[in-house]
């Protein structure tokens, strides 16, 4: 299969969002045929995907030959669980907190921090409120914090200065509008996380639910370069306080001087995503918000409208699939699933009249941005060739200390 062209805009897909098929995407040769996965509901609207000659996808294919060898069975998961414990624990004595812990209040963040608590660990819980928190989100963390008893810090972003990098990213006409929030959340985090001396950050990431996420669907959300090249081209303000990790410090200061893991401990777990919703709201009085990720009304908006709507990219068939994958879901369960509509029609009118009222546009502005050419993150500033070169240099290194050793 030939490569997507990245080079030329595009006009908006325009998809349905009322549950119709959604066959065409952003990047995809019109001509290419539609063809969808014999084995997950992954389709053609991937731009990178291919098939084999049984109809099995490349995400289905690398889960297989990669991700299986990754992932511990239950023996392997109970003794790395218990040696991260005990290590946390150690590295822990005479600190305060012994981990740190970003809070969205989502089912994955949120069931991790049920099993810190199980495990006796002792972890400062950050909340990054980017000005996008439901209510619902917000009684879901105060609930937790309150009934685990965990020190919680809610890091504010100042709203002008989140609302003019939200418009830059809306004026580039990228597909992961998400990136703003999602950088500052991690940025917060590993700052708290310098600050206090804490060395290991509990991340709520997992195979079970997340093993496929196709790569031309959005892009590095921690790529400084690109944040900045963005607002510096469409922003109207300083970028002031908004929370930033650069290059050196993502690559190099985190991992390597400061020493500090992330750790993904839901991998160790045999974790299934309806019995976490279950138990968190049987012992945690926790609410289910009737998507991933949509604790964020902006996330909300933008996996159930934006994204799918303008660029023809409908996240559920990734999360699906990797559920069916993990044998939580059938084939034929997610093909219906996919038949619902992503948005209910007065939620969404709701939603576009609020957001587009708070980042201080008409609705027909805001509809008018969302119509606009789509682009690739190719076309702006990105750090990628300066990743190739401390990937390469780094696999250099490590080639050269096994000759020395004689491996």
């Amino acid at each position: 299969m030939s490569s997507p062209d990245y080079s030329d805009p595009a006009e908006a897909v325009c998809a349905p969002t009322d549950g119709s098929p959604i066959t065409r995407a952003a990047f995809v040769p019109i001509d290419r045929n539609y063809q969808v996965c014999t084995r997950c509901v992954m389709d053609t609207t991937d731009p990178e995907i291919d098939f084999d000659e049984h109809g099995v996808c490349n995400h289905c294919r690398h889960f297989d030959s990669v991700i299986k060898s990754q992932w511990p069975t239950l023996e392997q998961g109970g003794l790395l669980l218990t040696n991260m414990i005990e290590t946390l624990k150690l590295q822990g004595t005479g600190k305060s907190y012994d981990c740190i812990i970003g809070l969205s209040g989502g089912v994955d963040s949120s069931y991790c921090a049920l099993k810190v608590a199980e495990w006796g660990l002792r972890p400062l819980v950050v909340h990054v409120d980017a000005g996008w928190n439901s209510e619902l989100a917000v009684m879901n963390i105060e609930q937790i914090c309150k009934r685990l008893g965990f020190d919680l810090v809610t890091h504010v972003i100042d709203w002008e200065e989140m609302r003019d990098m939200q418009l830059a990213f809306l004026r580039s006409n990228l597909a992961n509008q998400d990136a703003p929030q999602d950088h500052a959340f991690f940025a917060a985090l590993y700052g708290y996380a310098e600050k206090a001396g804490i060395k290991y950050v509990i991340n709520g990431s997992n195979f079970a639910t997340e093993s496929i996420l196709p790569r031309a669907w959005g892009y590095d959300a921690m790529d400084a370069t690109l944040l900045k090249g963005i607002h510096s081209r469409f922003g109207t303000r300083p970028r002031g306080k908004f929370p930033v990790i650069n290059f050196f410090d993502l690559y190099v200061k985190y991992p390597h001087l400061l020493k500090m893991e992330v750790l993904k401990p839901l991998n160790f777990l045999p974790y299934r995503k309806q019995d976490a919703i279950e138990t968190l709201e049987r012992d945690l009085g926790w609410r289910y918000y009737g998507g991933k990720h949509f604790e964020s009304r902006w996330s909300r908006f933008f996996q159930a409208y934006y994204l799918p709507y303008k660029f023809g990219y409908d996240k559920r068939k990734a999360h699906l699939s990797s559920l069916i994958l993990d044998g939580q879901m059938d084939r034929s369960d997610a093909l219906d699933a996919l038949n619902q509509p992503l948005y209910d029609e007065r939620l969404l009118l709701e939603d576009k009249t609020f957001i587009a009222k708070k980042l201080k546009l008409s609705v027909a502005e805001f509809e008018d941005l969302i119509n606009q050419p789509i682009r690739h993150y190719s076309e702006y500033p990105n750090h990628q060739k300066k990743l190739r070169v401390i990937r390469y240099v780094y696999r250099t290194i490590r080639k050269m200390i096994s000759t020395i050793l004689g491996r």
